[in-house]
């Protein structure tokens, strides 16, 4: 084992570091998601949010295993910090001269596959790490290592508008100009999770397959169908954006984590359903004749009527067969006038494309 070096610019590192005030704060659930993610994209089952202090690595947030924080000579994330602008991956901790004899290395939990991405601050100090890690020896890809770096920015974003909350608190008088940043910091997140959201098969919030995952879904669905050609509807929340206006974004995506319970109930081993993006879900049913799936749909309806989560809540369905010779686009875009067709006839109810 060879421990890591201190850099050689260390005291300044350290007064950057300090600078985030974020050393010891509670788990925040922003960064749980961005490792979530991590972990998924990576296919690990462990990663970390991590930032090395004067003698410890300690976690802004941590999955697959327990603890807050561990000494810096045994942490790989301190290797990581010693190059900046790389990726360190560690494909066998084993043969690896840095960490064969480091204690979670020969011992629990046995690490053996490390990729981390250095988190910079916005002057180029390396203060951690967003780091996924597994028990057994891994690689990681091209897109894999993309992803990573990604979102070790979208960390360091994080961070950046962390600090600009504190000084906002403390210089008011310059009020306009703080909040003219942190929209921008917004926009610039908003625009990494996009991104990010194109690398996932699965919509954080609900749980579901995302848009992605339900283009693939849908192509194969088509070219292997019988007889029966599959059928596919788009679900929309009906004046859903009330609810955020009226009870909040929490409320909102209480209502939308209630909906894909419903849509994975009824659909789970008989087709797909898919977060589309908003408040609108697609479902896709393969050898089902429309009639049939026609029947499903005012079912579902139903059965959101009848939540029981103290709001009203409908939903309007337009639904469509796949037509031979069509694009998959195209039979979305067909269930999606019939969509148009259900609010203007009122909503809460299910019309079929013609």
């Amino acid at each position: 084992m060879i421990k890591p070096a201190i850099p050689a610019n260390e005291s300044q590192r350290l007064a950057a570091l300090q600078r985030y005030r974020i050393l010891d704060t509670p788990r925040e659930q922003e960064y749980e998601d961005l490792v979530t993610i991590a972990r998924t994209i990576c296919g690990t089952a462990c990663g970390a949010v991590t930032l090395i202090d004067r003698e410890r690595q300690w976690f802004k947030s941590m999955q697959g295993l327990e603890g807050e924080q561990t000494p810096r000579e045994d942490a790989f994330c301190a290797h990581t910090i010693l190059r900046p602008q790389e990726l360190t991956v560690v494909e066998d901790a084993r043969l690896d001269a840095r960490f064969s004899g480091n204690p979670s290395v020969v011992g629990d939990p046995h690490i053996r596959f490390y990729a981390g991405a250095p988190l910079l601050s916005s002057d180029g100090y390396a203060l951690g790490s967003l780091c996924v890690f597994d028990s057994v020896p891994g690689v990681l890809g091209q897109r894999q290592a993309d992803a990573l770096r990604a979102l070790s920015r979208q960390v360091g974003r994080m961070m950046e508008m962390r600090m600009l909350r504190h000084e906002l608190e403390h210089h008011q008088q310059e009020h306009d100009w703080y909040e003219a940043r942190l929209g921008e910091y917004y926009l610039q997140l908003e625009q990494v999770n996009s991104e990010l959201s194109e690398q996932t098969r699965t919509d954080p919030l609900t749980g579901l397959s995302n848009r992605r995952a339900l283009a693939t879904a849908l192509s194969e669905a088509i070219e292997r169908a019988g007889e029966v050609p599959p059928a596919v509807a788009i679900v929309d929340i009906d004046h859903f954006k009330l609810v955020n206006d009226i009870h909040g974004h929490a409320e909102g995506d209480r209502v939308l984590t209630e909906m894909a319970g419903v849509l994975r109930a009824q659909f789970a081993g008989r087709g797909m359903a898919a977060r589309y993006g908003g408040e609108e879900f697609v479902i896709l049913m393969p050898d089902t004749p429309l009639q049939q799936a026609e029947l499903q749909c005012q079912y579902l309806r139903e059965s959101v009527g009848l939540l029981p989560i103290g709001l009203p809540v409908t939903v309007s369905i337009g639904l469509a067969a796949h037509r031979a010779g069509e694009s998959p686009q195209d039979t979305l875009q067909r269930a999606d006038s019939a969509l148009y067709q259900a609010k203007q006839d009122g909503r809460d109810r299910v019309v079929v494309a013609t």
